[in-house]
């Protein structure tokens, strides 16, 4: 039985968070150890440029994110685990791609669309306003990362959906014109997947600048959870777990039967004081160990940048040859042997 591909990127422009842990990094870690899953895992830093030009944050995060997948545990030897811009086929792939891309598929994407509706809304003359051609086109960049390596399944969650859609489109028109070349990618979309609140009780998202990092010092970590927002329910009063942020946090690490006798706790009136007592030591019993590691990893780059070198040899055995296929098919190709 051939391997399922899977394609997963994450965008170098932060620290990884509870958020990012628990939705995308924890299921990636099992499906790296998965014999039947071929999993590519990417540092998507070309994206990041998009709306980042800091680039002391985008190198910080790189090393970041590698060392977070690493110390919890990535399994190198089945994953291929990798830095975007080591692999320079995908950038080429990126432009051939354009060439056969609709400017209206481009124009129908989400991100295009909410920034020209915000400058519109703004009474901006320019609907185009401040939007670079890397946001207007990057759908085609990531159709590039999933077709190079034939992913069949890309993980995703609903925001993202079109995405998918657009690289099956693109996907799709360049097979018709020059042959069968790409496989079609499939979105999975976990519906259980864990979405974490933030300290605010919005989404966690760096955007809103309301995260927990997920390595912060025991000491800090405990103080951030400490200021998660709650309401002025007294101690002994009924407490609703629906929208909890607190609740919703430890849902995502507690197992079933941890989840039943605390919203018998929450029935019976816990206090918010113990409530995040409970949710410290439930989250720093999972992540301290791989804390460790993450430190030791963050003082040894050279290490880091050893495994993304071997994941980015892995990954050109690949693109290499897959794009010279590309190039011959195209017409660029040398004119005599």
């Amino acid at each position: 039985m051939s391997k399922q591909i899977v394609l997963t990127g994450i965008t170098t422009t932060g620290t990884p968070h509870l958020g990012n842990y628990a939705g995308a990094i924890r299921p990636a870690i099992t499906a790296s150890k998965d014999e039947n899953v071929r999993p590519f895992y990417f540092l998507a830093d070309y994206h990041a440029l998009i709306k980042c030009q800091e680039p002391e944050r985008v190198k910080q995060s790189s090393l970041e994110i590698a060392a977070t997948w690493l110390a919890l545990g990535l399994d190198t030897s089945n994953a291929i685990f990798y830095r975007q811009s080591d692999i320079p086929e995908i950038p080429e792939l990126s432009w051939v791609l354009s060439c056969v891309t609709a400017k209206g598929l481009m124009n129908r994407s989400h991100a295009y669309k909410a920034s020209v509706a915000e400058n519109v809304e703004s009474g901006d003359k320019d609907p185009d306003k401040g939007i670079n051609m890397g946001l207007f086109s990057y759908p085609i960049l990531m159709a590039a990362d999933m077709l190079m390596f034939k992913a069949n399944r890309v993980p995703v969650g609903k925001d993202q959906i079109q995405h998918i859609e657009m690289a099956r489109d693109i996907a799709s028109r360049f097979n018709h014109i020059y042959g069968e070349h790409f496989v079609i990618p499939e979105a999975v979309v976990d519906d259980n997947s864990a979405t974490i609140l933030g300290m605010d009780g919005r989404k966690m998202s760096k955007s809103y600048n309301n995260t927990i990092p997920l390595f912060e010092p025991e000491k800090k970590f405990k103080k951030l959870i400490n200021k998660i927002k709650t309401n002025s329910l007294e101690p002994g009063e009924p407490k609703d777990t629906e929208g909890c942020t607190l609740f919703g946090i430890y849902q995502a690490f507690a197992n079933e039967r941890e989840v039943v006798e605390i919203r018998q706790r929450y029935a019976e009136g816990i206090a918010w004081g113990e409530m995040k007592k409970v949710l410290f030591e439930k989250i720093n019993e999972e992540i301290a160990p791989a804390r460790e590691r993450y430190q030791a990893l963050m003082e040894a780059p050279d290490h880091i940048e050893e495994q993304l070198q071997e994941g980015a040899k892995k990954a050109r055995e690949i693109s290499i040859p897959f794009i010279q296929s590309i190039r011959e098919s195209i017409g660029i190709s040398r004119i005599s042997k």
